[in-house]
């Protein structure tokens, strides 16, 4: 090969990663700006925390300073509402901010009642959401799903880490 072509060749592979920040960096202005539709929170004031388990997962949404008391409210009274919806197979939110084309949100639709069971629990400054199930594919539907939240949410969110015993330390 030619030094000419190799020299294209390598500055199109280091373009990659730019590339790739910068439709990362638009979907997640996407996001934020459609997630404003369905979450009355604010997405700056707040942390996402996506934390994997072998039987789902918890979603935890807290305030990013703990005395901020509205966006306390809202996080608990978004995350009380989306369990009901859930529970009825409701992922309408989650489609409206994110894309019907979701991964795992197919899958989880398509649960039947009873198969994904989504507890809600107060914390320190905020909520959580944990699923559970015994079926694998779900598990891995709802895993799909969190690193496609985590992805789409950028700095507004995190992976969290599996906590023993329960449902994590308020």
């Amino acid at each position: 090969m030619n030094k000419p072509f190799l020299q294209m060749a390598l500055l199109a592979l280091l373009a990659l990663p730019l590339a790739a920040g910068a439709a990362d960096a638009s979907r997640q202005a996407d996001v934020a700006r459609r997630g404003g539709d369905v979450m009355p929170f604010s997405l700056a004031a707040t942390t996402h925390v996506f934390t994997r388990t072998a039987d789902g997962g918890v979603q935890r949404v807290v305030a990013k300073h703990a005395d901020d008391r509205q966006q306390v409210r809202l996080v608990r009274q978004h995350l009380s509402e989306l369990r009901t919806q859930f529970l009825h197979g409701d992922f309408s939110g989650p489609a409206h901010i994110h894309g019907d084309e979701m991964p795992g949100l197919a899958e989880l639709k398509a649960a039947g009642p009873g198969q994904i069971a989504v507890d809600y629990r107060e914390v320190a400054a905020g909520a959580e959401l944990r699923y559970r199930t015994s079926d694998p594919k779900l598990v891995m539907a709802l895993h799909q799903w969190f690193e496609a939240q985590l992805s789409d949410h950028g700095a507004d969110a995190m992976a969290g880490h599996h906590q023993h015993g329960g449902m994590g330390k308020p």
